[in-house]
């Protein structure tokens, strides 16, 4: 049985995720702002607790939260001193800055902070197929190892300085969602000039694109599977604005990502909060005075 472990945020991701840990022998402290969502993880052995603070007192905590904003919160000075000299790592999609901030704050308490953002979609997750990318001091990392081995099926090391992981997960989202966009924009270029999307996506997808982004998101299109959302609006446009001040401060001129950003703001404004990234043929169709 592995230590105590706390787990914090069981939206789309962390839910398969933390099932993941308990299949492999971790005892989890839960915490979620929504409760009902550790109702499943409660059946199956897990402990529910009040606070983050409360789930961090084993010594070894999980995080994968929405945002900066809300990574921060829960990591808190509290939730610092509770895990004192233990481990906290960091699946969340944030900014490096905010994971330089964190591994400083859990210094001041003897503590040790992971970046392990991860790439895969909730089907992913549940199927222990997650991509894991770790930035952190080395002894950290190693003692993170056992929690990527339960959940993942493979892990990129990038070093020992901490926001460095996050910046690959920022790139890898940037590239995921232009890749969606450059298909979108095909498709729409295709169906004016009188071939359906299916033929022409199918036939690159099985070609020269035949890699799981074109192929995966390449079926959505032709599909319009929009909803569920395994990759919802409001977090990819939150993604894409990371990417947006990673490359200003690094002044990195990216300016594909203003599109992104401008694709999604529309999205937002026409109501389509709910909708997967492949929502983004819609605004390339509508450019080009397609029903879609």
């Amino acid at each position: 049985m592995s230590q105590t472990t706390g787990f914090i945020g069981l939206g789309k991701l962390g839910l398969p995720i933390a099932e993941k840990l308990i299949e492999g022998g971790f005892s989890l402290r839960v915490y979620n702002r929504t409760t009902q969502k550790a109702a499943s993880l409660v059946a199956r052995g897990a402990t529910a607790v009040k606070t983050p603070s409360e789930a961090a007192t084993g010594g070894q905590a999980i995080t994968i939260v929405s945002d900066d904003r809300a990574l921060l919160e829960v990591a808190s000075e509290e939730f610092c001193e509770a895990l004192g000299t233990g481990l906290h790592i960091s699946m969340s999609t944030v900014s490096p800055v905010t994971s330089r901030t964190l591994a400083e704050r859990h210094a001041r308490f003897g503590g040790r902070f992971v970046a392990a953002p991860v790439f895969g979609r909730p089907e992913a997750a549940a199927a222990k197929k997650l991509w894991i990318c770790m930035s952190g001091a080395v002894a950290a990392k190693e003692a993170a190892k056992p929690v990527f081995d339960a959940i993942g099926q493979g892990v990129y090391d990038f070093g020992e300085e901490v926001g460095a992981a996050n910046v690959v997960k920022l790139a890898g989202n940037f590239l995921l969602t232009a890749a969606i966009e450059a298909m979108a924009e095909a498709s729409a270029m295709a169906e004016k000039n009188g071939v359906p999307r299916a033929d022409l996506l199918n036939m690159l997808s099985s070609t020269i694109f035949n890699c799981p982004i074109y192929v995966n998101y390449g079926k959505g299109i032709i599909n319009s599977q929009f909803e569920p959302a395994g990759f919802a609006i409001p977090l990819i446009l939150k993604d894409m604005h990371l990417v947006q001040k990673t490359a200003s401060d690094a002044r990195a001129p990216m300016p594909m990502v203003n599109l992104l950003i401008d694709r999604y703001l529309t999205m937002l404004a026409k109501g389509r909060d709910q909708y997967d990234a492949v929502g983004l043929v819609l605004g390339a169709a509508e450019d080009a005075g397609l029903q879609w």
